[in-house]
């Protein structure tokens, strides 16, 4: 078969493929013997098993011919694809070029290709995973934590003050006087002074008594996490249920011993302080991870079709829609008070998209080079994990579908070669 490559730009080839008569032989006999099992019944010959001169004059020559040409073409292709180490994107245009029945087969496929990935040497990346510590601070903002959950709360009559725990029932209303969703709550417990709750509310529960109600106003901060309460203003009616005075307990080696298996306090300090470490450790690995990842991106180069990028774009903008709507904002609301139409929004996101994917095909080069593989025990681990953390069967059953198995595979087999790229920039 012989097989010829032009180029027509970084993601678009075309190949003209002619067949050879040893091929065009192998096909048809193929396609003969598949239509004489299910096509051709002769008497004296069992299904499929009688001489191919004999099933091709007892087959319609039409039909002979269509699936012929199509098995032929479909065989040709694969091949010439992998002889040329292309990574075709969607289905060729195919243009047959010359057709004699049985001795001559010429097409040219026009494909869509993801272009030649270009890696940089990442195994000359060197980095340094800098030593953790943790200070006597740290330890102490950690336990001082545990003294407020593990706290005595006593009812009291006077005003409250800073460090107090208010049970409050509360509802936020707009300009008009609507009431907002997300602002309302009921037998709310508020600690004064723990920063904890919506901007400049806490301030305004200090001076107040069981049974005492207070209305304010509260414009939320430009970057509040709802995104459909930024830059609102909100009028909150507040009534206090009862005031609490927080009474914490004294760190001793009884406290250590309540809250975990310690004997003493230094103990309980040494465990903390372990956790602390390997949690720190954790966030500088991963941060040197990215680092190295993306030096080794920005470092190569991959022609990626256009065709790729709209649709990590476009899947990219679908999650962030669904996720607008879990935070009660519609796409209209978001582009307004982000002062955006839609082709701006596309147009600033487009960048992040092609990294995306970018970064992808990279990976996915290494993982190829280094033999990186995921095995069948591993998906199913990690889908058992998944699962006893999202215990909603309706999530359960989309883990079970092959696509999202598809995905988990893809995540373990990044982890492992980001692992691999840490190894070597590490040693």
């Amino acid at each position: 078969m012989q097989v010829k490559k032009q180029v027509l730009s970084d993601t678009q080839i075309k190949l003209t493929v002619i067949a050879d008569q040893a091929f065009i032989d192998s096909v048809k006999t193929v396609v003969l013997r598949r239509m004489g099992s299910k096509d051709v019944k002769l008497p004296g010959f069992r299904a499929g098993k009688a001489p191919l001169n004999l099933i091709e004059k007892n087959v319609d020559a039409n039909i002979l011919q269509k699936e012929f040409l199509e098995e032929a073409i479909n065989r040709m292709y694969a091949t010439a694809v992998k002889s040329e180490n292309l990574r075709p994107i969607d289905q060729p245009k195919i243009d047959l070029k010359k057709f004699v029945p049985f001795t001559t087969v010429e097409f040219e496929a026009e494909l869509v290709i993801i272009g030649e990935v270009k890696l940089a040497n990442y195994k000359n990346i060197k980095k340094t995973l800098k030593p953790v510590g943790v200070t006597a601070k740290e330890i102490d903002d950690v336990i001082n934590s545990i003294k407020k959950s593990q706290a005595t709360r006593n009812e009291v009559t006077r005003a409250s003050k800073d460090g107090d725990e208010v049970v409050i029932d509360f509802v936020g209303k707009d300009e008009k006087g609507q009431p907002v969703s997300g602002a309302e709550g009921r037998d709310y417990p508020l600690v004064i002074g723990s920063n904890t709750f919506i901007p400049d509310f806490e301030p305004e529960m200090i001076g107040l008594k069981g049974g005492a109600s207070k209305t304010f106003t509260i414009k939320f901060p430009k970057d509040y996490g709802a995104v459909s309460l930024q830059n609102k203003k909100v009028s909150f009616s507040v009534d206090v249920k009862k005031v609490q005075e927080l009474v914490e307990p004294i760190v001793d080696d009884t406290f250590a011993a309540k809250i975990g298996p310690f004997k003493t306090v230094n103990e309980m300090r040494a465990d903390i302080k372990r956790h602390l470490k390997a949690e720190k450790q954790g966030q500088a690995e991963r941060l040197l991870k990215n680092e190295i990842v993306q030096e080794i991106v920005n470092k190569s180069s991959v022609a990626i079709p256009d065709v790729i990028i709209d649709g990590q774009a476009d899947q990219a903008e679908q999650a962030f829609k669904n996720n607008l709507i879990q935070r009660g904002q519609t796409w209209q609301e978001y582009l307004k008070s982000e002062k955006l139409t839609e082709e701006e929004y596309r147009k600033r996101e487009r960048p992040i998209a092609k990294q995306n994917v970018k970064t992808s095909l990279i990976l996915t080069e290494i993982a190829k080079l280094e033999e990186v593989t995921v095995t069948e025990e591993e998906i199913s681990e990690q889908i058992q994990l998944l699962k006893q953390k999202y215990t909603d069967k309706a999530m359960q059953a989309e883990l079970d579908k092959p696509e999202n198995q598809r995905d988990i595979e893809g995540r373990l087999m990044a982890d492992k070669t980001v692992n691999k790229l840490l190894a070597y920039a590490t040693k």
